[in-house]
């Protein structure tokens, strides 16, 4: 199976890399070598994944990670992972596909603790918080992926015009270096990606929330934490667990 270093290490130095003609490339290559591999693909939110899904589905099967202890508070990543299972469930009704789903362990106090050890509460959004975010979560997946036996790891974050692509695919290759895994390179946002992603939320009537999760984020942007926790509540109490098996 290729690994993007493959790729990247015959473009020039210093080259602005288009990380959506690599994912390109690489897929060219499965669908020459006749190859269907598996993905896990990191999500922090039922959006991020609609297109990124629509898109990767036809050429993988794809199992959604959900590793998000950076949302606060509580009841709101309750929320936001309910509202990623009932968007898996509804696309694989619609598609056929098989999408699987997995959890990782709610640890928010890791999150809180990692960003004032590092002097990141005041960070602006975008900045080195977010940046150690991303490898806290890649690191997740990676080493998920690898327990698994997954072929490739990734993570929808790129589809977002608020997230550095660039960031998270060099964090990403770093990751990869620690983990006998590959990672899955992309840039989602590309070929009107993000412009689907909008249309398929409301195709699917998705929860769309209004600030990336994080608890300095949310503070900086004055965000109303209660009436969110509130508002997750009330949502919540109308839910019935989906409840998904993972296939590999």
């Amino acid at each position: 199976m290729i690994n993007s270093l493959e790729i990247l290490n015959r473009m020039n130095k210093g080259q602005k890399i288009n990380y959506d003609h690599v994912l390109n490339k690489m897929i060219r290559t499965w669908q020459n070598d006749q190859r269907r591999p598996s993905i896990l693909i990191h999500s922090c939110c039922a959006p991020c994944s609609t297109y990124t899904l629509e898109y990767l589905t036809a050429y993988a099967d794809v199992t959604v990670y959900f590793a998000n202890s950076n949302i606060h508070p509580r009841n709101e990543y309750l929320r936001r992972k309910d509202v990623q299972q009932e968007f898996i469930q509804a696309f694989n009704h619609r598609t056929n596909n098989q999408v699987q789903f997995i959890a990782a362990p709610y640890e928010p106090n890791k999150f809180v603790k990692m960003v004032k050890e590092k002097g990141l509460e005041n960070e602006p959004e975008g900045g080195l918080r977010c940046s150690a975010c991303f490898e806290m979560r890649l690191d997740l997946v990676a080493e998920k992926a690898q327990e698994l036996d997954f072929d490739y790891f990734g993570s929808a974050l790129t589809i977002s015009p608020k997230k550095n692509s660039q960031v998270i695919n060099t964090i990403g290759i770093e990751v990869q270096k620690i983990y006998d895994v590959k990672y899955l390179p992309s840039d989602f946002k590309k070929n009107n990606g993000y412009q689907r992603s909008v249309e398929m939320c409301k195709e699917y009537d998705v929860y769309r929330q209004c600030y990336c999760g994080c608890l300095f984020a949310a503070k900086a942007q004055g965000v109303d934490l209660k009436e969110i926790s509130a508002s997750a509540k009330d949502y919540l109490k109308t839910r019935s667990k989906i409840q998904f098996n993972v296939v590999k």
